[in-house]
């Protein structure tokens, strides 16, 4: 089968690699649309893993075969989280997916991130195998696009862990958004944020289209010239997009007493946290992959319901042939469609 492989940093080509096999418990499903998370461009651009690298892990897929344990038929229109997990080892049953045991990786097992991510394959591919189906494929909403389907695996189940559960602890709190490295994320937190009924969301960010587009999601914008300062207004729940060591600290002192703050930016290498700030003022810091198993179910609910529209994110659309194209090249989010 032919599937868009990573080949050297700055290079992505389309390519004959052998076809998946089935497993007792997995299933087969050929994608039918698949996004590029805010990571796949500067992994590849950049060479962040030693390649070859199939890539693609958001995506949405019809079944299209099934292992003889498996109750899921052939023909179904399913939504995979990113994550290979098993569904049946001690923190998957748990609840904590992303934890599994049974699945570990150097960069967590997922699709997409080659052999740093367990070899499971990519999404821009023919097909593509699903271990342990019936836990892992969630059934896709009737009236969703493929399109929208395709963005929520990973980008806005990010967006949703970062303001979902804070503002269900704390109805009407104020948000702020820091942004910059992760250019989807930052503007599904602000959709998110507004749709679960944040008191005021404001957004920061360098980029004039993205500051355009989070103000027309109803945030109030500042567009940074310069260096990150050392503190923005506080607010209860704040979301750090920034991947930068200033950044993360302004996004620190950027968040209320007893304030909730989530990284979604990876900093790679060391950052200096104002650590005594953090402890006096009691703030809580959350930094991780997110777990896309645990999340998509509510996700998929919001934007079933309308009450999330992930397409009012700018959302550029190519034809999944065009993959090798397209694939580095500038969108906020780029989703590849059959």
């Amino acid at each position: 089968m032919r599937a868009l492989v990573s080949t050297a940093p700055g290079r992505v080509a389309w390519q004959e690699v052998p076809d998946p096999r089935v497993e007792p418990h997995g299933a087969l499903v050929r994608p039918l649309a698949v996004a590029r998370c805010d990571l796949d461009a500067p992994m590849v651009a950049l060479g962040l893993f030693p390649g070859p690298i199939p890539v693609g892990h958001e995506l949405v897929a019809e079944v299209v075969e099934v292992g003889a344990d498996v109750a899921l038929r052939p023909g179904a229109r399913v939504s995979v989280p990113f994550q290979v997990s098993c569904g049946s080892c001690r923190p998957c049953r748990a609840g904590r997916p992303v934890a599994c045991t049974t699945y570990r990786a150097p960069a967590g097992a997922a699709y997409g991130f080659g052999e740093r991510g367990g070899g499971h394959g990519g999404a821009v591919a023919d097909l593509l195998a699903v271990p342990h189906a019936d836990h892992a494929l969630l059934p896709a909403p009737e009236g969703l696009p493929d399109v929208a389907l395709a963005t929520l695996p990973d980008n806005a189940v990010d967006a949703w862990r970062t303001v979902g559960p804070q503002l269900r602890e704390r109805p009407g709190a104020e948000v702020l958004v820091l942004a910059g490295a992760v250019p989807s994320i930052g503007l599904y937190a602000v959709a998110l944020a507004g749709a679960l009924g944040a008191g005021r969301v404001r957004y920061v960010d360098r980029d004039g289209p993205r500051c355009a587009a989070a103000a027309g999601l109803g945030a109030a914008v500042t567009r940074l010239d310069g260096d990150w300062p050392r503190r923005f207004d506080r607010a209860e729940v704040v979301v750090d997009g920034t991947a930068d060591p200033a950044g993360l600290a302004c996004a620190v002192r950027s968040t209320e007493d007893q304030g909730l703050l989530t990284v979604v930016g990876i900093v790679f290498g060391e950052a200096a946290l104002p650590l005594l700030e953090m402890y006096t003022r009691g703030i809580t810091v959350h930094l991780s992959r997110a777990d896309s198993r645990r999340h998509l179910p509510e996700v998929l609910a919001l934007a079933a319901s309308g009450v999330f529209d992930p397409l009012a994110v700018p959302t550029t659309t190519a034809p999944f042939a065009d993959a090798a194209e397209v694939w580095l090249q500038p969108a906020t989010k780029l989703v590849l469609v059959r």
